[in-house]
């Protein structure tokens, strides 16, 4: 069996257009066409049938639990989970400055590659086909999502409170970015003028970043 084919097996879908999957897995390091205008359309295809999923599961919630659950759902964090699961990471073709020998490649890379794996299923065999697959990869987790577990993140509370205080949103910027590009590390600032407030945070990635530094403003504070 070929690596696509195995690929093919582990997410129970045979595509007709081979090239689509091989695009899928394919980095941007690696050459093109790589898998960026499929991620950005498996994230929607993704965000939708959650959504979808969830609005079913629980007719009693609101939009913010909805919302938060989501969010929770469709994270950085969960979709590199199901990408280990599915062993998507030794499938994707990476440029030699991504993948060190014996390395995983990075959480954002997975997590990228999985939604571009949602929407080449998408292109492959419409709408029906990469909503099974994004159930069929969520069900574990659609069935033990708790309403009341998932909680506010940094940003979300940050918001929230500022909404509430009839303040403007707050503004987040890259201040900096060290590192190599297989091993980068952000530096943002979040910005809140109305309070004359801001505050400074780290993260591997841009959003884990923004995160830190709204939790940094919200301690400042005192939220």
């Amino acid at each position: 069996m070929d690596r696509t084919s195995e690929i093919e097996a582990r997410i129970g879908y045979r595509f007709r257009d081979r090239a689509l999957l091989e695009q899928a897995l394919t980095h941007r390091s690696y050459g093109s066409p790589h898998n960026e205008r499929l991620e950005f359309l498996g994230d929607s295809v993704l965000g939708c049938v959650v959504a979808e999923a969830l609005y079913t599961r629980f007719p009693q919630l609101t939009e913010g639990p909805l919302t938060r659950m989501r969010a929770a759902l469709v994270c950085e964090e969960a979709l590199c989970a199901a990408a280990r699961s599915l062993g998507v990471g030794t499938e994707l073709r990476l440029g030699e400055g991504e993948r060190t020998k014996g390395a995983e490649p990075r959480a954002s890379i997975l997590a990228d590659a999985l939604e571009a794996l949602f929407g080449a299923v998408f292109v492959d065999g419409g709408y029906a086909a990469a909503r099974g697959l994004v159930l069929a990869i969520y069900e574990d987790r659609l069935a033990q999502i708790d309403p009341q577990g998932p909680s506010k993140d940094p940003k979300t509370r940050l918001q929230e409170y500022l909404q509430g205080q009839r303040k403007l949103r707050p503004a987040y910027r890259v201040l900096q970015v060290r590192g190599a590009a297989h091993q980068q590390t952000f530096e943002v600032e979040c910005v809140v003028a109305d309070l004359g407030a801001r505050a400074t945070g780290t993260g591997s990635s841009r959003q884990r970043a923004e995160q830190d530094a709204a939790a940094a403003l919200l301690e400042s504070i005192g939220q």
